[in-house]
């Protein structure tokens, strides 16, 4: 991959892999979830519960991983997290009971956001920011979750895939949403054998002996607190809740979520290259509201308009700001701890996304159980308004190094 940094090492180019191999199983399930739960008989307040479920389950793992994980091997941690994804994409293509479902959920890795909420997310983002040099961390951020973007795109297309194998072949459409599932598993192993040609230099801070949050406890955990509202808004429009949200407003099919979701990724993706460009002229924290309050106004807008076209239309113009500003958060977090404190940062920054993230489906699915009005995107786009106002003005002034 020579389109990234310099000083990026071949442990750099494996995450990307494993990222985009991740991105898109996740953005083919978190499309097929909705409509696979709906088709075993769930109401729209059991698919809220089981997507809260999997948001809980997924802050408990990435708390396990990033705080009490301390010393173990970073590889071994990924391998078994990698085995994990595949137990879980079997099991949801064996299982059809709620209460066994609700369980793998919670103990599991599926993600119904088609983002990266998992337990990978601490060890890799620790990993990958010791792989380049300081000045080009945001750089290298962007093009990780570019890769996990544009493959998460292509997932939600290819969720189409299952509907139209069991139409040509006059099949169970049941049955074909399985093999999507079944898919989940084989991509797991995948990725399990591609964390073992991870270098012993993964293991550097760890080895060393890596200490818990000292010297960056109080701004992590306000910017913990901070992006916590974020997820908190950003849960009530999960994706696999915007395709119920899109099926029940304007009669729009699994396949034509998955093309708009498709539409929405890559739109995402392309405008991540901006983040490094943006962060190294007006600052990460400047980087990450100017391009994410615009694109919440945008969400607000799509849950209130009457038609599919314009709701659809807003919806692409908040995915071509609402992604920008990943890889500056991610890079700003890494940039003001020091090394030994990243894993645990990244932890403790994330948890308590996933925590704030796992409430809302649960109410989000309520209302659309009440009405088809877009009320959870409006209460979403709302929460994530106020915290770009609080970000900015609490973040401003706090400059990492790289930025000196």
């Amino acid at each position: 991959m020579a389109l990234l940094p310099p000083s990026a090492t071949e442990d750099a180019r494996y995450l990307l892999l494993t990222r985009a191999l991740r991105g898109f199983a996740d953005g083919l399930v978190s499309v097929l979830l909705a409509g696979y739960l709906t088709r075993l008989g769930f109401t729209p307040f059991r698919v809220g519960a089981l997507v809260t479920g999997t948001l809980l389950g997924s802050a408990a793992l990435t708390t396990a991983v990033g705080l009490a994980g301390q010393g173990v091997e970073r590889r071994r941690v990924l391998f078994f997290a990698a085995l994990l994804m595949l137990v879980t994409g079997i099991g949801f293509a064996g299982l059809s009971a709620f209460w066994p479902l609700l369980m793998l959920a919670v103990v599991g890795t599926l993600n119904p956001t088609a983002g990266d909420v998992s337990v990978f997310l601490p060890v890799e983002q620790a990993v990958l920011a010791e792989t380049v040099r300081g000045s080009e961390r945001t750089a290298v951020f962007a093009w990780y979750n570019v890769a996990g973007t544009l493959a998460g795109g292509l997932g939600a297309l290819a969720s189409g895939v299952p509907e139209m194998v069991a139409r040509l072949a006059g099949a169970d459409p049941l049955a074909a949403e399985r093999g999507g599932f079944l898919f989940y598993a084989a991509v797991a192993a995948v990725v399990a054998a591609i964390y073992r040609r991870l270098s012993p230099s993964v293991e550097r801070a760890v080895l060393a002996g890596q200490a818990p949050l000292a010297r960056s406890r109080r701004v992590v955990l306000q910017l913990a607190t901070l992006f916590s509202l974020d997820a908190f808004g950003g849960g009530f429009v999960v994706q696999s809740l915007l395709v119920l949200w899109l099926y029940r407003r304007f009669q729009l099919s699994v396949a034509s979520a998955g093309a708009i979701f498709f539409g929405a990724g890559m739109v995402g993706a392309l405008s991540q290259f901006l983040s490094a460009k943006l962060a190294a002229r007006i600052g990460h924290v400047r980087t990450m509201v100017y391009t994410h309050l615009p694109a919440n106004l945008f969400l607000v807008a799509a849950g209130v308009v009457p038609s599919a076209p314009l709701a659809v239309t807003f919806l692409l113009l908040r995915a071509s700001l609402s992604s920008m500003d990943v890889p500056a958060r991610q890079a700003y977090v890494m940039a003001l701890v020091p090394p030994e404190e990243r894993m645990a940062a990244s932890s403790v920054t994330n948890v308590p996304r996933s925590l704030a993230a796992a409430i809302p489906p649960v109410f989000a699915g309520i209302l659309l159980d009440r009405s088809a009005f877009g009320w959870p995107l409006v209460l979403g786009g709302v929460l994530k308004v106020l915290y770009d106002f609080l970000l900015l003005v609490q973040f401003r002034a706090l400059r990492p190094p790289v930025e000196r």
